[in-house]
């Protein structure tokens, strides 16, 4: 999932070499916890949150069929 992450994310942004991913595990649970350059956070956002949220749908799929379950957090790099 990480790489699915990674790669849509680095196909939206301007500045893929600022963005940073970590991973963190709770309770069976993963959170992808990705930092942006601030340029950048409406693009992936998108009007009405439509974008990350078609993001975050894809997610749930495809970790349903692993039968896991993970979670997008997306916040701006602190400058």
């Amino acid at each position: 999932m990480l790489k699915y992450v990674e790669f849509v994310l680095k196909g939206l942004v301007e500045n893929p070499e600022s963005m940073h991913i970590d991973t963190e595990e709770k309770d069976g649970l993963t959170v992808y916890k990705v930092r942006l350059h601030p340029e950048d956070m409406g693009k992936v956002i998108g009007k009405q949150g439509n974008t990350i949220n078609a993001i975050r749908g894809l997610m749930q799929a495809g970790s349903a069929k692993t039968e896991s379950r993970c979670v997008l957090e997306v916040s701006e790099q602190e400058t």
